[in-house]
C-alpha cells in the first residue's frame, strides 16, 4: 500500500476515533470518496491498536488502577476505586460485544457500509448529542460511575456499531444524559473504548491474521504507529478544550458532513 495512504488511513483514524465525529464512518468514507483503494481489515485491525495504546498510554493511572482491581471484580467485589472501575468496564463492554459479533456474524455490519447509513448517522446522532450536552447537568464525576450508569452508557455505546454515530460520541451522549461534567463523561467514554476496541481487534484480527504477508504486516506496523501518535494528539486537545468549549462544534461539523453525504446518497 503507498505510504500516502497509510498515513492518511492512520491520520483519520487516530484523529477521529476519539474525537466523537465517527471514525468508522470516515474509514469507509475514505475509498469511496477518493477513489482509493480499501485499505483492508488488516490495516484496519493495525490502526485500532494503534489507538487502543495511545487511551491506554494517556489515561495510563485509571488503566493500571482497573487492572490491579481486576481479579476482585472478577470475584464479584467492587470494594476498592479498581475493582469498582473493572466492573463497570466489564458491563458496559458486555452489550456491544454481544450485538457487535451478531452483526459480524451474520454480515449485517458489512450492510450498513453505506453513505447513506452514515449520512444518517452523522446528522442524527450529532443532534442528539447538542440535546444531551445542552440539557445534561454537571453533577456527576467519574468516581460516582456505578453498576447502574455503566449498563446504561454500555447500551449507549452499543449504538456505535451502526457506522456513523461515533463510539465516542455516543458513550459521552450517554455520559452527559446521565448528568456527568463535560471532561468527566469525556474520561469515562474513553476508558470504555478500550475493552470494546480490544475486543474489535480480536475479532476481526482473529479472521484475518493468516491472510498477512510480511509486506503487509510492515505497512500494518506504520499504520499502527502513525495512528497512536494522532491519537495522543487528539486525546490531548480535546481533553484540555473540554474545560472551556462544549460539544458544539463537534455536533455543527457532524451535521454538515451528514447533510452533504445524504445529498450526495441520494442524488446519485
Amino acid at each position: 500500500m503507498p505510504l500516502f495512504q497509510l498515513i492518511l488511513v492512520a491520520l483519520i483514524q487516530g484523529l477521529t476515533e476519539f474525537l466523537p465525529v465517527s471514525s468508522s464512518g470516515h474509514l469507509i468514507l475514505l475509498p469511496g470518496l477518493t477513489g482509493l483503494e480499501d485499505q483492508g481489515q488488516v490495516v484496519d485491525v493495525a490502526v485500532h491498536a494503534g489507538t487502543l495504546a495511545a487511551v491506554m498510554l494517556y489515561f495510563w493511572g485509571d488503566v493500571r488502577e482497573g487492572l490491579l482491581g481486576l481479579p476482585r471484580a472478577l470475584s464479584g467485589r467492587t470494594d476498592t476505586p479498581g475493582s469498582k472501575l473493572a466492573m463497570g468496564l466489564i458491563i458496559a463492554t458486555i452489550p456491544t460485544v454481544m450485538v457487535g459479533t451478531l452483526l459480524y456474524c451474520t454480515g449485517l455490519s458489512l450492510a450498513m457500509r453505506s453513505i447513506t447509513v452514515i449520512g444518517w448517522a452523522m446528522l442524527g446522532f450529532g443532534l442528539v448529542m447538542y440535546w444531551a450536552d445542552q440539557k445534561g447537568s454537571e453533577e456527576k464525576q467519574a468516581a460516582d460511575w456505578g453498576t447502574r450508569d455503566a449498563l446504561i452508557m454500555g447500551l449507549w455505546q452499543m449504538l456505535a456499531l451502526v457506522p456513523g454515530t461515533s463510539r465516542s460520541g455516543i458513550t459521552i451522549t450517554g455520559a452527559r444524559q446521565l448528568g456527568y461534567t463535560r471532561e468527566e463523561g469525556a474520561r469515562i467514554a474513553m476508558l470504555m473504548s478500550i475493552p470494546s476496541i480490544f475486543a474489535s481487534a480480536v475479532l476481526l484480527g482473529t479472521g484475518v491474521a493468516l491472510e498477512a504477508n510480511t509486506a503487509l504486516l510492515r505497512d500494518a506496523a506504520i499504520a499502527a504507529a502513525l495512528a497512536m501518535l494522532s491519537a495522543l494528539a487528539a486525546l490531548s486537545l480535546m481533553m484540555r478544550l473540554l474545560r472551556s468549549v462544549s460539544f458544539t462544534p463537534y455536533v455543527i461539523y457532524r451535521v454538515i458532513l451528514g447533510t452533504v453525504l445524504l445529498t450526495i446518497a441520494y442524488s446519485s
